[in-house]
């Protein structure tokens, strides 16, 4: 395991026992950016990163009972909370690590990735991967329960416009691992942004 990926396990490991109380008002801006991406019924869908699993219950009432619910995580102690909170029901829970996942190329519809950008250890090359999973004309969704303005505040950082989150920054990242950002949103209740696998 490189460092990057033992700082980002360490990171949660130690939050992952309380993180959900830590965010307890975030499930209606999962559940809103769930709907965004507009699944049909049956459709394939990892959750890259997926911590607690908090996005896992609005990806399995989008995609109904013949859909595939995946939620990969690195952190074996976001995974028991997940578990814990009951989240396993909707979806299967995969250790593994999202810049090498073990799954077949072109084998979902959708990924859906909260809070992760900013933990990728080399964003270009991991998103490659993500494109890697997803169909020709998949759809991949950034998310984040809260905007980049007001998570900058919350950390008590400026916010820059080189930013990896930055629609300016974002758009040519997105352009170098194949994907077309077709929608962003960046307000201080959520960040949203989706992008089309190209062919």
């Amino acid at each position: 395991m490189s460092d990057d990926h033992t700082h980002v396990q360490e990171f949660f490991t130690a939050r992952a026992a309380d993180w959900d109380s830590r965010f307890p008002d975030d499930g209606p801006a999962y559940a809103a950016a769930v709907a965004a991406l507009e699944l049909p019924e049956g459709s394939r869908v990892l959750d890259a990163g997926c911590g607690t699993g908090r996005a896992l219950p609005p990806l399995r009432a989008a995609v109904g009972p013949s859909g595939v619910v995946v939620g990969a995580d690195l952190t074996p102690a976001m995974l028991r909370a997940a578990v814990r909170a009951g989240r396993d029901r909707d979806g299967r829970l995969l250790l593994a690590d999202v810049t090498a996942l073990p799954l077949r190329s072109e084998s979902l519809d959708a990924v859906f990735a909260a809070g992760l950008i900013a933990h990728l250890p080399d964003p270009a090359r991991n998103l490659r991967e993500l494109f890697r999973v997803l169909r020709p004309g998949g759809t991949l969704a950034l998310f984040h329960p809260i905007g980049r303005a007001a998570l900058a505040a919350r950390q008590g950082r400026r916010l820059t416009p080189e930013d990896l989150r930055a629609e300016g920054s974002l758009r040519p990242l997105l352009a170098g691992s194949g994907f077309r950002l077709t929608s962003y949103v960046d307000e201080d209740a959520r960040f949203l942004a989706l992008a089309a696998r190209e062919g």
